[in-house]
């Protein structure tokens, strides 16, 4: 019997592309990878050790704190201080980015952004949730302190992005910029094994994500692309299947695998859209782009937008890329 390949063997591997990185790159993807298996023990046993619910408090973004949330954050936050190659994170949970200066990062040259609990809102009715991560290579030289413009970079600029799904398998995807792989941890021995090797998105899918309970809000444009997803039309095999689940996460992770789109245009409850830039969409769309999809904002690819602060939101089109065409097209002729 063939043995798997573990994602640290993987990691070790494909260090040659990236011959400047020294393995400084491998260690902290080891970092995060371990870190994910902490999260996901602390999810299976949550309903056990009262760490469901609320905190009672807020995060930078005004949405009610989970327990969860705080223990995810505070679990990568540990694992990436621990490691010498990060100088700093920037986390949707934290206001300001917190900067790693003490010795053992002084020469470090990578800034990592993170949203550690996607979707925790859904954790007390056992539904599946995730982390998203984004890495970059700093702007400022190593040795001086981390800045604001190191973490303020347009996706284009990312070197390694992926996402941990925490659902019926755990499974962490990433991308370093030569295709998508996917791992899926094997709970019996705690390793993740390569199972989904070069993902590739399906151009067309049946599925369109929308929060379908904000409809009167949207632009006109994504009204009339929803009301052409749910009409007969054999010829092109509609009406397609609506699948909302709000986890981003999860919703895109069964896309990228069956094909689909996800939406979260403007409105007048979200006027610039609801996902942050940096934590969910840049990283995503470096992850579906590389495996043959698309992302924009509804006209610019997401990754060529240069942010303009930590928590800047955008409206979201990422997915199969013939379904976020036709999505264009509507937009464009119900343009205001």
């Amino acid at each position: 019997m063939v043995q798997p390949t573990t994602l640290g063997e993987f990691i070790v591997e494909n260090q040659k592309d990236f011959p400047f990185a020294t393995g400084e790159l491998s260690q902290l993807l080891t970092s995060i990878r371990l870190a994910a298996k902490v999260v996901n023990r602390e999810i299976n046993k949550a309903g056990l050790a009262d760490i469901l619910g609320a905190m009672g408090s807020e995060n930078i973004q005004g949405e009610a704190q989970q327990k969860l949330d705080i223990m995810a954050n505070d679990t990568f936050m540990r694992a990436l201080r621990s490691m010498g190659q990060v100088c700093g994170v920037a986390s949707e949970e934290e206001e300001h980015f917190v900067a790693f200066d003490d010795d053992i990062h002084s020469d470090a040259r990578y800034v990592v952004l993170m949203d550690p609990l996607d979707g925790s809102s859904n954790i007390d009715v056992n539904v599946s949730v995730g982390t998203i991560f984004s890495i970059y290579r700093r702007t400022t030289p190593a040795g001086s302190a981390v800045e604001l413009k190191d973490f303020l970079q347009p996706g284009d600029a990312q070197i390694a992005a992926g996402y941990v799904v925490y659902g019926s398998s755990t499974m962490l995807v990433y991308t370093t910029g030569n295709g998508v792989n996917g791992f899926t941890l094997d709970p019996s021995i705690g390793v993740f094994c390569l199972s989904h090797p070069d993902m590739q998105i399906p151009q067309d899918g049946k599925i369109y994500s929308v929060n379908e309970g904000n409809y009167v809000h949207f632009p006109e444009g994504v009204k009339r692309y929803i009301k052409y997803c749910q009409e007969f039309d054999e010829a092109t095999n509609r009406p397609y299947t609506s699948r909302y689940i709000g986890s981003l996460v999860s919703d895109f992770h069964r896309n990228l695998i069956k094909g689909g789109v996800y939406l979260y245009p403007t409105g007048t409850m979200a006027p610039k859209g609801k996902l942050r830039l940096l934590y969910e969409c840049n990283p995503l769309a470096f992850i579906v782009e590389q495996a043959g999809g698309m992302a924009t904002d509804g006209t610019r690819r997401i990754m060529e937008i240069a942010p303009d602060e930590l928590h800047q939101r955008v409206p979201c089109f990422i997915g199969s890329p013939l379904m976020v065409e036709t999505a264009h097209a509507f937009l464009r002729k119900y343009e205001n």
